[in-house]
């Protein structure tokens, strides 16, 4: 199965759909990571703050196939947030992971309490330019984040993670996002069980044949984000995957989009971080 790829900002080609692998951890995130490369997963999402980049990287390897061909993404801690430091979790990912480069390094919360998130994607800049990595980008930023990179910095991230799915669409977010080419993408894509059985999306998932999960991350993707479903089970892996071969009308995102119940059960970037 071949997946679709968006370019971003630092000219870097980034799979349209990802696996997420927290919780994922030991022999079952390495056997994770593998079959869904098997199943045609390209990208691969990880984070220190996870505890399984060595899991994610042995499953890399056991998948057989050339690193090139694998879009990884980690992330570092607020301890981290200097330039120095970035350079200093790079390098840690890069062990952990046993690899000598990162597709993409994010930036995991602002921590705007701490106030050197600016120095922090200062780092990452420099690892840019000494191909350390291939991207660089934020995780969980607010627009006011990513308004004080752009001006202290003059470059935009190449990528916005966030909490992002029906229930939660981040409209103002990620239109920040797509104004300044960033590219939004959605963790927790598929919120929770509760989102499985709403109503009105397995009304649409039956219209279409499809299970509510692909209902849901096709959303996703005709809105350009990219989402990052979260699945050890090899025959959900390849269910997630199956998402370009059709599409949502337009009448039926707007219905998706009216599920919409704000913010308040997203976590504030403002308030918590690690």
């Amino acid at each position: 199965m071949t997946i679709p790829t968006i370019t971003l900002a630092h000219g870097a080609e980034i799979p349209a759909i990802g696996l997420g692998t927290w919780p994922l951890q030991g022999a079952e995130g390495a056997t994770a990571v593998r079959t869904a490369i098997e199943a045609g997963y390209r990208l691969i999402d990880t984070a220190e703050n996870y505890r399984n980049e060595e899991a994610v990287g042995q499953g890399v390897r056991d998948a057989g196939i050339p690193r090139e061909q694998i879009f990884l993404t980690s992330k570092f801690n607020r301890q981290w947030h200097s330039v120095d430091g970035a350079r200093q979790a790079a390098e840690a990912s890069l062990r952990r992971l046993g690899v000598d480069y990162l597709d993409l390094l994010l930036i995991h919360w602002p921590n705007p309490d701490q106030g050197t998130y600016v120095q922090a994607f200062e780092g990452l800049l420099k690892l840019l330019d000494a191909g350390v990595v291939r991207a660089v980008g934020t995780s969980n930023f607010k627009p006011a984040h990513l308004q004080n990179l752009i001006d202290a910095t003059g470059t935009v991230p190449d990528v916005n993670q966030i909490n992002l799915n029906p229930y939660a669409t981040r409209a103002a977010t990620a239109a920040f996002d797509n104004e300044h080419g960033i590219v939004t993408q959605s963790w927790s894509p598929i919120k929770s069980a509760e989102m499985r059985v709403d109503p009105v999306l397995v009304g649409i998932a039956e219209a279409h044949g499809r299970s509510t999960a692909q209902i849901i991350l096709r959303w996703h993707v005709q809105h350009g984000y990219i989402p990052i479903p979260k699945s050890a089970n090899p025959q959900r892996q390849l269910e997630n995957l199956a998402v370009f071969d059709f599409d949502l009308a337009g009448d039926e995102v707007a219905t998706i989009d009216a599920l919409d119940q704000g913010e308040a059960n997203v976590a504030d970037s403002d308030q918590i971080g690690h």
